[in-house]
Order: C-alpha cells, then sequence, then structure tokens
C-alpha cells in the first residue's frame, strides 16, 4: 500500500466513536456510524469478522446472536453450533458460516437491550468494511474534515486457522479506496504476532498506524496462548514491554479503569501507565467510555438505577482520565464526549 509522505496529523485528544454512536442506534450500523460522524466523531471503529465467502464485515463477535436477529430466522436454525474461539467453546450462529448474500438478509439488534432502546431493532443490514469506507468517505467531503477509521481485527488466530485471514484482505480494502490511501487509519488488534505482521508490510510514516490491544491485566494474547508463550496483558504494559510494542505498533488500547489514575500536583490526574507509554513513544487510547450509571466508576454513579443515563457523571469520568495525558478516547455517546473533550 502506497505511503504518503507523513502521517495524518490528528486531533488531540482522539475521538473515537466505539462501533459507531452506539449508546444511540444498534451498533457497527451504517446508521449508527453516520450518527457518530455527525456528533462529531474524529473517527469511527468498525469491528470486523470474515464470511465464509471471505467479506469483511463489521460485527463485535463472529457469533451473530446477541447483535442480529438469526435466532428467529428459522431458514438458519439448521446453522446453531458450538465452537472454540479463542479457547473459549460458544455456541450460536456464526459469521464464517454465512455467505454475504445471507448475512445482508438479517437485521441489526441492540446488543444491551436492558440499557439501552431497542426502537431501531429490525431496521439495519449488517454493513460491509467497503460500504463504511464509502461512507465515511462520502461525509469527510460533505464536512470538509478528515474522518479517521479504526478497524480491529476480531479473532485473528481463529479466522487465519479458517482460511479466512484478515489481515490481506483489510490491507488490500484499504489500498483499493482513494480516500483510504490517505485518511488516518488505525488497525487495532488484541493479538500481537498480526500486529508484528502488519508493521512489516506497512512502514512507519504513511497514513495507517497500529494500536495493541491490552485486555485484563491477567489474560495473554491468544496467539500467545497458541504458542505456548506464558506473556500476559500485565508483562506487555511493563516498561520492558511497552519498549517491545514500540518497535512495531504506534499505540496502546487500554481499559480506563486500568490507568490507576492518581491525583496530579496542581489540579488533574497521572497515570505511571500513561507516562510508561509515552516514554517508549507509545500513544495511549482508552476504552470504552460509556453514558449509563452501569459503566461508570462508583465516584460518578447516581442513585437512579443502572440503566439511567448519566450525562453529567459520564463527563466528569471522562475528563478526569484525559487531564492523565491520554492520546485518544472511544466512547459510545460521540456528543457527550465532545462535549468533554471540548471542540468541534
Amino acid at each position: 500500500m502506497p505511503a504518503s509522505s507523513q502521517t495524518p496529523a490528528l486531533p488531540h485528544p482522539w475521538l473515537i466513536a466505539h462501533r459507531g454512536a452506539s449508546a444511540h442506534r444498534p451498533e457497527h450500523t451504517l446508521a449508527a456510524y453516520a450518527l457518530a460522524i455527525e456528533q462529531g466523531a474524529d473517527a469511527i471503529e468498525p469491528d470486523l469478522v470474515m464470511t465464509r465467502d471471505g467479506v469483511l464485515v463489521a460485527r463485535h463477535e463472529n457469533e451473530l446472536s446477541d447483535t442480529t436477529d438469526v435466532a428467529q430466522r428459522p431458514e438458519f436454525a439448521p446453522r446453531r453450533t458450538r465452537k472454540p474461539v479463542d479457547g473459549r467453546w460458544t455456541e450460536g450462529w456464526f459469521s464464517e458460516d454465512f455467505s454475504l448474500a445471507e448475512l445482508k438478509t438479517l437485521r441489526a439488534r441492540e446488543r444491551l437491550p436492558q440499557l439501552r432502546s431497542t426502537q431501531w431493532d429490525g431496521q439495519f443490514e449488517v454493513a460491509t468494511f467497503a460500504e463504511i469506507v464509502e461512507l465515511v468517505a462520502t461525509r469527510s467531503a460533505a464536512l470538509g474534515r478528515p474522518i479517521g477509521l479504526v478497524p480491529e481485527i476480531k479473532h485473528p488466530s481463529h479466522f487465519a486457522a479458517l482460511g479466512l485471514a484478515m489481515e490481506q484482505p483489510l490491507i488490500d480494502a484499504l489500498a483499493a479506496h482513494d480516500y483510504t490511501r490517505r485518511a488516518p487509519v488505525l488497525i487495532q488488534s488484541f493479538e500481537t504476532a498480526n500486529l508484528r505482521e502488519l508493521r512489516r508490510q506497512l512502514p512507519r510514516g504513511g497514513p495507517v498506524r497500529l494500536l495493541q490491544l491490552l485486555g485484563s491485566p491477567a489474560e495473554r494474547p491468544h496467539d500467545a496462548v497458541l504458542a505456548g508463550a506464558p506473556t500476559t496483558y500485565a508483562q506487555l504494559a511493563t516498561p520492558e514491554g511497552l519498549r517491545d510494542i514500540a518497535t512495531y505498533a504506534d499505540a496502546i488500547g487500554p481499559a480506563y479503569r486500568t490507568l490507576q489514575l492518581q491525583p496530579r500536583e496542581g489540579g488533574g490526574h497521572r497515570s505511571a501507565l500513561v507516562e510508561a507509554a509515552h516514554a517508549a513513544g507509545l500513544q495511549v487510547i482508552v476504552y470504552t467510555f460509556r453514558p449509563e450509571n452501569y459503566f461508570l466508576e462508583d465516584g460518578f454513579r447516581t442513585a437512579l438505577g443502572p440503566a439511567a443515563r448519566n450525562d453529567e457523571g459520564a463527563v466528569r469520568e471522562m475528563q478526569a482520565y484525559v487531564s492523565a495525558g491520554v492520546d485518544g478516547v472511544f466512547a459510545d455517546d460521540p456528543a457527550l464526549a465532545r462535549r468533554a473533550l471540548g471542540g468541534n
């Protein structure tokens, strides 16, 4: 993929719409992405899985029943199965067992119906990555501002073992569209080997950067599990681990609660992880800020119950973490995040 002469300048902190405006529309739909852009997101995040016929589509997981109406479709009842995904046995319907044409007959539904409205259920298709790129390119041209793409490669070892590896199709898709040959793109993964290989194909200095996601500290990246390596995410987050990540990635993506904020003299907060990452030359982009009480830390909640939206608490929580010097945030409600971060 041809590289531009320099990496595009990014807003700071970078506001990434987590699966689109997923606090308002079913996640990973074109409607969710379009609303996120309208609400001021600097970038949108599609989680990518693969169809049986090798098409990249946006779903949070390859198991489809939480986010589509597949379980209510009698013609697909025989597709229900049980299989290991990243070492965990999962039962349901899987993207790799459906063609794109079949997936296009499904309709998206709210993944968190106990917390969020289901009024949009049944209205939107499963989106392909190509459709998402075209949406972003069109909206960027109309608005006169760059809109980034932050695709996550989901379950890379699982799909590679099926002969459906996503890395090269993703590179090809980015190279195929004029917009993604110059727009800011940040490819993310919870595994490490695929990012190392991507770095060999995508030299630094171009529009495509790489983000090493960090899971729960005690867990291991699944490619490390398969290789019999003892490496945990906690080890990746040490100064030594961060220096190693910096040899192939441009940023880390930890859960914001793992930053372990400490008061900073003069106001705001500091985080040893943020400081160590910056010392290693890495940016820090944290996930995921959400507006409901259920997701907020105790000090930011109200007494209205877990499903209640708590805009004030969510803004204060995000501002506390941003004060520690993070370089970007993933947020389910881009409008609320824009209010917390300021700017346009």
